[in-house]
């Protein structure tokens, strides 16, 4: 049995999937970071992979990628870690995109020994740009899936005070091309997250917060090697989105993900992660190829 959270923390008990089952089992420990206590789970040994949430984003969620980017078979070692901060909690200046960045930030510094190529879904997209731009020296390279920073509808444009359960199932099932691939639960525990009036009012936030931190003007300060993996199905931040970044962005490659919607990880984990290790090893070639021109020299 393949365990899921509630907003309590206790576990669940779910069916595994053949997935599930070739999965290797993560570690999961807890960091307190700037006051906050940030779930992480690690697995694998290699290059540094960081996982990065959206809003209702869990590290489970990621976990149907791990069958493809760790194990013997994977021509190039990955370390996966996906950080799972508590974002429905935050309060006060740290509930903002910058506060999100900043206990990132703290995180990659204390866990990760080198640059890591940080790979980050809605949000998390737009807080690995947001360290991209701020901390260079951390990021290796950046993979973005429905990143926002640019445009993004936000769940605060009609969210409602108490979030009924037929109100989340339809913003849930907005987020994919083929609700049928949505995780047994979703819903449920995404209502559940949501029945806190402060969990209500974190998320209006940080939604609002995200529209206001628009990084157009900032794109171009981004060194690192970026993969755009973007579902051309995506309703939540359209293709043309996607195109802006790719246009935007110095050293930017952009590859679609067919009948995918917003969340690539969850509905085409397979594709998603074929893109993630061509992508890491471009970035390895180069590093191989940068160490020889400097032996040379």
């Amino acid at each position: 049995m393949a365990a899921q959270r509630t907003r309590e923390g206790a576990a669940v008990q779910q069916p595994e999937t053949e997935a599930t089952q070739r999965v290797p089992k993560a570690l999961a420990h807890h960091h307190r970071v700037t006051g906050l206590d940030v779930r992480v789970d690690r697995v694998g040994e290699g290059q540094p992979l960081v996982f990065l949430n959206g809003l209702l984003g869990l590290n489970e969620h990621w976990f149907g990628c791990l069958r493809y980017l760790v194990g013997p078979e994977v021509r190039c070692g990955n370390e996966c870690l996906f950080f799972e901060a508590p974002l429905l909690q935050m309060r006060g200046p740290g509930c903002s995109v910058e506060g999100v960045t900043n206990l990132t930030t703290s995180l990659l510094e204390t866990l990760v020994d080198g640059p890591a190529v940080l790979i980050g879904n809605s949000l998390g997209g737009h807080v690995a740009l947001k360290i991209a731009i701020e901390r260079p020296e951390l990021v290796r390279g950046l993979v973005l899936m429905g990143s926002s920073g640019l445009y993004e509808r936000t769940f605060d444009k009609d969210v409602e005070r108490n979030p009924s359960r037929e109100w989340m199932e339809r913003k849930i099932e907005g987020l994919f091309h083929n609700p049928e691939r949505m995780f047994p639960g979703m819903v449920d525990m995404a209502h559940e997250a949501l029945s806190r009036r402060t969990a209500v009012r974190s998320l209006v936030r940080l939604g609002k917060s995200a529209k206001r931190d628009h990084l157009g003007e900032q794109l171009h300060k981004v060194n690192a090697p970026v993969l755009l993996a973007w579902g051309k199905e995506d309703a939540v931040t359209p293709p043309d989105v996607a195109e802006q970044f790719a246009a935007q962005l110095p050293n930017a490659q952009l590859r679609w993900i067919d009948q995918c919607g917003h969340a690539p990880q969850i509905e085409c984990p397979e594709i998603l992660c074929r893109y993630v290790r061509e992508f890491c090893f471009e970035l390895s070639h180069i590093a191989s190829g940068a160490d020889g021109q400097a032996g040379v020299a």
